[in-house]
């Protein structure tokens, strides 16, 4: 039996730009499986002004954790985030995950991670 739950909420993503001595900001959502099977994942990104995107599927393998950047195509494909724009991440999983949401804000030199609304 893993630990976490199926669904995840970020409410608060926006990729940061470069900030104070050139220093590059960035984002990330990391899933942790400690199930013994692999997670299949609908990632569902959700804007203020366009209609959400949600068709980005990934697997977490069984027993493994997995950092998504998200202004990496490996791990968004053609949905790379944009600079500054206000978004929100949904993950909806078919086995329980852990996941965090992760942002390098580089404007007022600080790291900061957050656990999601879960259900």
């Amino acid at each position: 039996m893993g630990y976490g739950k199926k669904v995840w909420i970020f409410p608060d993503a926006e990729l940061p730009p470069v900030g104070v001595n050139l220093i590059p900001g960035h984002e990330s959502i990391i899933i942790t499986n400690t199930g013994d099977q692999d997670a299949h994942i609908k990632i569902t990104l959700i804007y203020t002004d366009k209609e959400p995107i949600d068709d980005i599927n990934i697997t977490v393998g069984a027993r493994r954790v997995r950092c998504l950047r998200t202004n990496e195509e490996k791990d968004f494909g053609k949905y790379t985030a944009k600079l500054e724009e206000q978004y929100a991440i949904m993950l909806e999983s078919d086995v329980p995950v852990v996941a965090q949401y992760g942002r390098a804000e580089p404007r007022t030199v600080a790291f900061y991670t957050t656990p999601g609304y879960c259900e």
